[in-house]
């Protein structure tokens, strides 16, 4: 076989290995199980795929993401490797015969996800092929601790049963010692080593900007970004608003988000990827496990809800190794919005009490029965049964449906997507000639500011509360404005099936797990209290506070984020009157906004701010109606 630093050359035209790579693809070809936790953008994938190159036999991959199996996939039949996959919508059929193939067709690699290594059919071959290494790639989504907790990862330490003399390498890029000591302990690994790179990515300037005018800003940072960029929001209908704003003004952008259909999610990739569009505004799941060297801008536009969310989505800038900003931006209202969406929606126990003994009544089940009974279920509906709150509702079904007590089918969501095509004057007109629906009509344009210009998710539920008509009526109208051309609807409903896994006891069933849904919320307010402390302190070096984070201490400060740039203002003690006249020779020649004088100087913002006050009131400088300042 030829050795790894072959492989490397052969394969990926790198001369050598970067960081701990070769060091730990020695220790897997030894037999070690290993822990590997790199920074993103540090090669993780080579830490598996060259032991396995290396050796006789099938790599067996456990990966969360269909895009991301799909992705490492197509890399490597590129360049020549035998690779497949095992993801949803295959047919029992097809399904046997990828299997056939990793035991007869000399395949190298197979990626599933963990809901695949758990059936039957799939746990049976697997004994029977020869594995040289599983490797569990986003290991942090087998902790309860982590960022993306994901129950079926749980169940990965089965290959350790059915392939126990097979090492296994567990990767991820945002453990925390907790989550860390977590993957050992679940994952079961023996005899195992530890490697850790360094997080600190030297090329990211990490950011925090204050701004109440977001669009504006995101404009400026797009437009003076040399490379490709991501803005990451946390709703599908707002990638799409602000894909439009930048293309508005002229900077190349596209939306990307879960709820597009798979051909036009391949095309938008691809088009961003091949450098035919420049921004892409997406949710946060973009990204995961796709390298775009040239990335050299990257904004949240809201607060993520961790640090390990921020700080994985931050580090796919500067992969080429060039200069890169990741920037947060913020305003006073953002705390209250991330409290209300990622911490008001947290159901207690009492409620998950109610939510399932509710349940068990709406689908009419004896106490005591019910196991392995599955029902076609409405959302919406039953919501509006029972007065409960979608949101609370919908996050207590999650949690039932990881601790095996229901199980949701996998499309559990409605999508009734409406874009009003018509002008405003044919829609007065509409209004005009049925006011019987005008209600209704008015509802919704109220309610989902731009549906006029771009394609809205709505809420029939919602809408039907504030019209004071029931959901059904909603519908009736919905599709009669589409008839008469007002405008473009379409409604999936995918509130399919849920089944119950356990016999009904009310109350008894819950106290099975509170504890652990218990310290689950916690963690989730103590990831946010987190995030909140990283914005609010800008008095350290940013960087140095994202390392501490994840249990690494700083050499030393940056010297380039917003909290360095402002302490080294203090200490130099910028002159007053030094800004004043900076100031000046810039209104030399024409007035200037605050926003023009804040690109062309270097102060501080609020800095500059208060200095134009201080200037206006003297009498040195004047504003015009274009809120321009000029020299007196």
């Amino acid at each position: 076989m030829p050795t790894p630093g072959e492989l490397l050359k052969t394969y990926w035209n790198y001369p050598e290995f970067r960081g701990s790579q070769e060091t730990i693809i020695n220790a897997v070809l030894s037999g070690q199980d290993v822990l590997a936790l790199l920074p993103t953008g540090g090669g993780k994938s080579i830490c598996y795929q060259v032991p396995a190159l290396a050796s006789e036999g099938i790599c067996i991959v456990v990966s969360p993401l269909v895009a991301l199996i799909q992705d490492q996939v197509d890399s490597l039949k590129r360049k020549g490797i035998k690779a497949l996959s095992l993801t949803g919508g295959l047919a029992f059929e097809e399904v046997l015969n990828r299997l056939d193939n990793c035991l007869y067709g000399n395949y190298k690699f197979l990626y599933l996800s963990p809901e695949r290594l758990q059936q039957d059919i799939v746990m049976e071959r697997i004994t029977q092929m020869n594995v040289n290494l599983v490797a569990i790639d986003e290991a942090h989504c087998i902790s309860q601790w982590g960022n993306d907790f994901r129950p079926a990862y749980l169940g990965c330490s089965i290959i350790r049963e059915l392939k126990p003399d097979v090492p296994m390498i567990a990767l991820t890029a945002t453990a925390t010692p907790r989550v860390a000591k977590d993957i050992i302990e679940n994952l079961k690994l023996a005899d195992h080593r530890v490697f850790k790179d360094s997080f600190h990515r030297e090329n990211i300037i990490y950011k925090v900007l204050w701004e109440e005018d977001k669009h504006y800003r995101l404009k400026q940072l797009c437009s003076d970004a040399p490379g490709s960029a991501i803005v990451y929001v946390r709703s599908r209908r707002q990638s799409e608003e602000l894909a439009s704003y930048l293309n508005a003004h002229k900077q190349s952008s596209d939306f990307f988000h879960g709820g597009l259909p798979t051909k036009e999610k391949t095309s938008k990739l691809n088009s961003w990827l091949q450098g035919r569009t420049r921004i892409m505004v997406a949710t946060n799941a973009f990204g995961m496990g796709i390298d775009k060297p040239d990335v050299s801008l990257v904004v949240h536009y809201q607060l993520p809800d961790s640090i390990e969310n921020y700080f994985q989505e931050a580090g796919r800038a500067g992969r080429n190794g060039n200069p890169a900003q990741a920037v947060l931006l913020t305003n006073k209202t953002d705390e209250k919005q991330l409290k209300r969406q990622f911490l008001d929606t947290l159901p207690s126990i009492d409620f998950l009490k109610n939510l399932y003994q509710k349940l068990n009544n709406y689908f009419q089940i004896p106490y005591g029965e019910g196991s392995n009974t599955t029902h076609n279920f409405h959302f919406n509906t039953f919501c509006e049964t029972y007065k409960l709150n979608p949101g609370l509702t919908y996050n207590g079904l999650q949690i039932l449906d990881q601790h095996s007590v229901i199980a949701l089918s996998q499309h559990f969501n409605r999508q009734t997507e409406v874009q009003f095509t018509s002008s405003k004057g044919q829609i007065m007109a509409y209004l005009d000639q049925h006011r019987g629906q005008a209600p209704v009509i008015q509802v919704i344009l109220r309610t989902y500011g731009g549906i006029t210009d771009y394609t809205t998710r709505i809420n029939e539920v919602l809408i039907g509360r504030k019209a004071g008509v029931p959901e059904g009526v909603i519908i009736k109208i919905l599709k009669q404005l589409h008839t008469d051309g007002l405008i473009e609807y379409e409604s999936k409903v995918g509130d399919l099936q849920l089944t119950f896994l356990v016999p009904r006891e009310d109350e008894r069933t819950i106290h099975t797990f509170a504890h652990e849904v218990k310290e689950q919320h916690q963690q989730k307010k103590l990831n946010v209290e987190a995030m909140l402390r990283y914005v609010n302190n800008d008095r350290q070096c940013r960087s140095r506070q994202l390392l501490q984070y994840f249990g690494e201490k700083a050499r030393a400060d940056c010297g380039q984020c917003d909290a360095c740039l402002t302490n080294l203002r203090q200490q130099a003690g910028t002159d007053r009157e030094y800004i004043i006249a900076q100031i000046q020779l810039q209104l030399q020649d024409s007035p200037l906004t605050s926003r023009a004088l804040l690109r062309q100087l270097s102060f501080d913002e609020q800095q500059l701010i208060n200095t134009l006050q201080e200037m206006l009131e003297d009498g040195l400088i004047g504003i015009n109606h274009k809120n321009q300042y000029y020299l007196h």
